[in-house]
């Protein structure tokens, strides 16, 4: 039996006034899941990957025109009562901040299963093995607004498997993953999927981690999908930071000079915590962002990037320490939501917002939208489109500010290897301009291709600051 099937499947979003003839997201969609499988689901920034999920899932399946029939376990979804369809299907947003919606971890890893009326005893049976197995007992009565990005994401992801699905959905997944985590994690789909016999389809730009524990692979291109070897799918989501270093020489870049100028931001013995008992976050940190470079910073979750970042960016004030912001009035900030700074009806109108108080036109937001590959979705609303588009639409709103210091969180999130080989390029613009970029990411590809210095965070300090190639060199956890 197939655990998932698409049979000649067509979508189409609703008109609206601004878009009154959309054209199909989904055209004759044809796949078929075994049931057991381990299924990577891969395909550019805004190809449908995350709207063929979510037809999978009714309770939360966009709204539209749907031809054609989705069937799971051999029945149409459209016929499954909520009930049926929680205890047969789970599915894990791209966006970790739209799926929690308790306010403590243990209420939020519980709330699934107390929706579906699971018996108390089995309920923390199921809770405490799947927390102890995520190692999220240090964190499990933290509440969740205090959670890191990948925090949130394991918190989703946990949540979920705790209702033991027989098909399980995941929308990249990995993406605000540390390497350590990322492995833990895939080491538990592989055993939910092999011991346990949970059908897994995984949507992502990077599949290469899971190789060796798919059994099959689809790629969406253009509203269609074809099936494709592994390797394959591999070779198709390939990013090379090489051929953008080439372009512009990491090694050729006068580092030491310019790290004698003033910096675009400093933190001095910076110390912080989110109460008053709770453990530090950041411990007397140091940290310089020379003018006119990239810094980029890398940790595991939970180490306090971004909490640096709110820091840097005054959304937060250090109880212990000194800050400088020599651009306080010429930052921007985009954080690891991109949806907390989009509000406008359609992608133009976004990227128009600021063009009042900045001076920009009509134009500059033509020509943005064209080098970030948005101008066909110009029309849409930015709160409908994939989580990669919605990124995109937040950086190109971003540098139409025209700051002078851009503080980016996890910018690369749900970005395929062209996108991100563009959002690199547009950092190395960013730089021939004289402004500065700091940024957080556990994408060291990225890193790689676009950044001048890398530092390393851990025990709430910083704890080596070098040139990416030295660092990627002395270490055996991180990798381009």
């Amino acid at each position: 039996m197939n655990a998932l099937e698409f049979g000649d499947v067509s979508f189409t979003y609703p008109a609206t006034d601004t878009e009154p003839h959309p054209a199909p997201v989904l055209e004759h969609v044809s796949l078929a899941v075994p049931e057991g499988a381990f299924a990577l689901l891969t395909g550019g920034t805004g190809s449908g990957k995350s709207t063929l999920l979510r037809l999978a899932k009714p309770e939360v399946a966009p709204t539209g025109t749907l031809v054609g029939n989705v069937l799971e376990f051999g029945k149409d979804v459209r016929s499954l009562l909520p009930i049926e369809s929680a205890q047969a299907v789970g599915l894990v947003f791209q966006s970790p901040d739209s799926q929690i919606v308790c306010d403590t971890v243990w209420h939020e890893m519980a709330f699934g299963l107390e929706n579906l009326g699971t018996p108390v005893p089995e309920m923390r049976r199921r809770v405490a093995e799947t927390c102890m197995f995520f190692g999220m007992e240090p964190w499990f009565r933290r509440q969740t607004t205090s959670l890191s990005g990948g925090q949130r994401q394991m918190l989703a992801l946990a949540a979920t498997l705790a209702m033991r699905p027989r098909l399980l959905l995941l929308d990249e997944p990995t993406s605000m993953l540390d390497p350590v985590a990322e492995k833990d994690f895939l080491a538990m789909l592989f055993r939910a999927n092999r011991e346990l016999g949970v059908t897994v389809v995984v949507a992502t730009h990077a599949p290469a981690p899971m190789r060796d524990v798919a059994t099959c692979a689809f790629r969406m291109e253009e509203g269609r999908v074809r099936e494709l070897s592994l390797d394959e799918a591999v070779a198709a989501c390939a990013f090379r930071p090489e051929s953008i270093r080439q372009a512009t020489p990491v090694a050729a870049r006068a580092v030491a000079a310019r790290a004698t100028s003033r910096p675009a931001l400093s933190l001095c013995d910076a110390w912080f915590r989110y109460e008053r008992k709770a453990d530090w976050v950041l411990r007397g940190l140091d940290l310089g962002a020379p003018e006119g470079q990239v810094t980029a910073i890398v940790g595991g979750n939970g180490s306090g990037k971004t909490t640096l970042l709110q820091l840097a960016c005054a959304s937060l004030t250090p109880q212990r320490g000194r800050i400088s912001r020599p651009h306080a009035t010429s930052q921007a900030y985009l954080p690891q939501s991109p949806r907390a700074i989009l509000s406008a009806q359609t992608v133009r109108d976004e990227l128009m917002l600021w063009s009042k108080g900045v001076g920009y036109g009509e134009a500059d937001v033509t020509a943005m939208m064209g080098r970030l590959g948005l101008a066909g979705v110009a029309a849409r609303n930015p709160l409908d489109l994939s989580g990669g588009q919605q990124q995109l639409v937040a950086f190109g709103k971003m540098l139409l500010a025209q700051p002078d210091l851009l503080i980016l969180d996890e910018p690369t999130k749900g970005l395929d290897a062209a996108a991100r080989t563009k959002l690199a390029l547009l950092v190395q613009d960013l730089r021939k301009e004289g402004k500065s970029v700091l940024l957080a990411t556990h994408d060291l590809a990225f890193v790689a291709a676009a950044a001048d210095s890398v530092s390393l965070l851990f025990d709430g300090a910083v704890t080596c600051t070098e040139r990416p190639d030295e660092f990627l060199a002395g270490s055996w956890l991180y990798h381009a």
